[in-house]
């Protein structure tokens, strides 16, 4: 048991997480590491998670042009990409060949290309005039990358989840809405909608808790001086 914990710190040690997923993904996270094949490198893990984001946007193109059931492909293309992006640096750390800021670096750039590529999936799917929910949902994602780095930078503490809601808990929420989708076709703009707004929400909400930690540290760094 001290053992499984002390594997765990060294894992997750890195990054502080709330999501509400935590539990379950963790220890799932766990033992898919002690099974990867040895040839296995992070960087390839990075490449796997890659992937996954190339099958979302190829099932929404095939489900534009086909059949909405390609969207089912989608799903698998998250499941593909959780597995790549949440196992490339944890299996760093779990074999001790960590490379912190090369690693830092390439992750916050491989996201931020994965939800290019899903929105512009979603871009290719939608019609007029939901196209710009894709370009909407691509930029605030992207504002809430820069406040991950931003806290980063002001507390020393790196933190991916916005509350109970990080990137894996997002997956599974557009999963569930390629599967509305195909059942109920045409709802899948009403979700973008709603993911849209929600996001942008969150971020104002997290940029104003930012500015009050930044506010805060500018004051006790004066009370040194």
């Amino acid at each position: 048991m001290e053992k499984e914990k002390s594997d765990r710190e060294k894992i997750f040690g890195d990054r502080k997480r709330t999501n509400i997923l935590k539990a379950l993904e963790q220890p799932a996270i766990q033992f898919l590491l002690k099974i990867v094949p040895k040839f296995v490198t992070p960087n390839l893990m990075t490449a796997v998670g890659m992937f996954g984001s190339v099958v979302v946007l190829a099932a929404f193109i095939l489900a534009k042009k086909q059949e909405p059931l390609f969207l089912l492909l989608g799903i698998l293309g998250l499941f593909i990409n959780w597995i790549g992006d949440s196992l490339d640096g944890r299996l760093a750390y779990y074999r001790n060949i960590a490379r912190k800021w090369y690693g830092f670096a390439l992750d916050i750039i491989m996201d931020w290309l994965s939800i290019i590529l899903i929105g512009l999936g979603y871009y290719f799917y939608a019609s007029e005039p939901y196209k710009i929910l894709a370009f909407l949902f691509v930029v605030f994602y992207g504002w809430s990358i820069i406040i991950a780095l931003l806290r980063y930078k002001i507390t020393g503490s790196y933190q991916i989840d916005s509350g109970l809601v990080g990137p894996t808990e997002l997956r599974v929420i557009i999963a569930l809405i390629l599967i509305l989708e195909i059942i109920f076709n045409g709802s899948i703009n009403y979700s973008a909608i709603a993911i849209t707004i929600t996001l942008l929400l969150v971020n104002v909400v997290d940029t104003w808790k930012l500015l009050e930690t930044g506010n805060k540290r500018d004051n006790e760094e004066r009370k040194k001086d």
